[in-house]
This record gives C-alpha cells, sequence and structure tokens, in this order.
C-alpha cells in the first residue's frame, strides 16, 4: 500500500508536459520580413530603372532590329550544343567518380574549379593561338570554349544531386535484377538526376547566353555582343532586350524548379528502382 501511494503521489507531483497546439499558425519573425524587403528592393529598383529608362514601346521593337535574329539563333545554338556536350562528358564522368573513385572528388572539385580562377581572355587567346584554321573558322570553337566555363557549375550541381543519393545500393539492387550498366544509368541513375540534370541545364544556357567576352574576342555576333554593339545606337532597345532576356531566364529557372518539384513524387523517386527489367528463369514463373 506504501508503494502504491507513493507512485500514486509522484504521479500527482510529476510536470504536465505543455498540451501542443495543432492547429497554430507559426509566426514569421519581423527580422525575416525586413531582410525580404530589402533583398526585394536590391533587385527590384535596379529593373524599374531600366525600365523607366526603356519604355514599354521598346520591347516589341527589339526582334526587328537588325541582326537580332542572327545573334539570337546563334546564342541558342551555342547553347544547345555546349548543353549536349557538357552532360554527355559530365554524367558519367561524375557518376563514375563516385561509383569507384571516391578518393578522387576532391582533385575533381579542384580541377573543376580552374575555369573560375583563369580568366575568360586567357583562355580565348590561348585557343586561338593553337587552334586549327578550320575550327577557328566556325563559331562551334566558342562551344568548346563554353564547355569549359561550364563545367565547375555542371558539376557541382550533378555532384549534389548524386550526394542525395545511395548511388551503390541503386546500382547493386539493379545488377541484383538482371541490369547492366546502360539500363543501369538509363532507368535508374538518370531519372532520379532529374532535378540535378535540369539544374546543371539552365547553369550551361545561362552562362552561355550571358557571355561576352569570349564571343567577343572570337569576333562572333552573339546575343550579348549585339546587345552592347547595338547600345552605341539605342540605349533603350539595348536596355529592353537585356531585361527581355532576363525576364525569359526567370521564367525559365520557374519552369525548372516546377518540374523538378513535380517529379520527386513520381519517376525520379525510389520508385524508379523497380523499373529495372527482371530475368526470367529458365522455367518461367
Amino acid at each position: 500500500m506504501a508503494a502504491v501511494a507513493g507512485q500514486q503521489l509522484a504521479g500527482e507531483l510529476a510536470p504536465v508536459p505543455p498540451r501542443v497546439r495543432t492547429g497554430a499558425v507559426r509566426r514569421f519573425p519581423f527580422w525575416r520580413w525586413i531582410i525580404l524587403v530589402l533583398a526585394g528592393l536590391y533587385f527590384a529598383l535596379p529593373l524599374y530603372a531600366g525600365f523607366r529608362f526603356s519604355g514599354l514601346s521598346s520591347f516589341p521593337a527589339v526582334a526587328s532590329q537588325e541582326g537580332f535574329s542572327e545573334a539570337f539563333t546563334l546564342s541558342i545554338r551555342l547553347a544547345a550544343i555546349t548543353t549536349v556536350l557538357t552532360l554527355v562528358l559530365m554524367v558519367p564522368t561524375v557518376i563514375w567518380v563516385h561509383l569507384r573513385l571516391p578518393k578522387v572528388r576532391r582533385i575533381m572539385e579542384t580541377i573543376t574549379i580552374l575555369p573560375i580562377v583563369i580568366p575568360p581572355v586567357v583562355l580565348i587567346l590561348g585557343v586561338l593561338e593553337v587552334s586549327p584554321a578550320g575550327l577557328k573558322a566556325s563559331p562551334n570553337l566558342l562551344a568548346l570554349l563554353y564547355v569549359v566555363l561550364a563545367m565547375p557549375f555542371a558539376y557541382r550541381a550533378l555532384d549534389a544531386g548524386l550526394r542525395a543519393l545511395d548511388l551503390k545500393t541503386l546500382v547493386e539492387a539493379s545488377n541484383s535484377l538482371g541490369g547492366g550498366m546502360g539500363t543501369t544509368l538509363w532507368r535508374i541513375i538518370l531519372p532520379n538526376l532529374r532535378t540535378a540534370l535540369l539544374s546543371a541545364t539552365v547553369l550551361t544556357v545561362a552562362l552561355v547566353l550571358g557571355e561576352f567576352t569570349m564571343a567577343s574576342l572570337d569576333q562572333y555576333q552573339t546575343f550579348p555582343v549585339w546587345i552592347v554593339a547595338f547600345d552605341q545606337t539605342s540605349g533603350p532597345i539595348s536596355v529592353a532586350a537585356s531585361l527581355a532576356a532576363l525576364i525569359v531566364t526567370w521564367i525559365v529557372l520557374m519552369l525548372i524548379t516546377a518540374i523538378g518539384g513535380r517529379g520527386r513524387g513520381g519517376r525520379g523517386s525510389g520508385a524508379t528502382l523497380y523499373s529495372v527489367a527482371r530475368r526470367e528463369p529458365p522455367g518461367g514463373s
């Protein structure tokens, strides 16, 4: 009886945990609103000044200016070639490093940061000095150089995507179900890397559409070179073209975010692990 009474007394004296209100709304701290407002003003004021300077009437006139279609088409072509070459080179390399050579990741991070450290002027002058005449006469030389410039951004986007996966387990599970390396890459790894691939693509395209130094020294009029050259004759049209390119880039980024977020719940999640074709036993099942 004494033991029972002691337990009851201890239960009465024990502190009661506070009740958690399930329907309570979390308040957003006031200092965060201040930071968001200041950051918004920092980005919005230059854009507003650009809109005021160019005027709405300048935007429809951008596409009808001389040399716009040729410059924009060349930039889109270079962006497509650069993106394809970058993904073809970087995706297998990063996957192989994560699977077979994890100790080389530090060396890869150091190597891929070099294009940011070395000035673009040095790169283009060195390439023009040693390139054959046939390659110098083609704008595809710029695409090869842009692959080097895009390497740091593409590598880090793909590396972050692979770090979020249990890559070794996925590959072993695919092999146990009868999938070869090609099947594993196409049906297992790439769907799970959808967001990383989209991020690398956006960064590469944005880099190509905004690069000026190499294109101007190689004497090709890409879209950024056209904007700078046209600025000498019509400032409002040039500013309108820059704002239009910025708006298009924002739209593409929002679409990439929407596609990547929607793909997490469907294909590209853990469900893709079971999409590998299984080997049937000799007698069937």
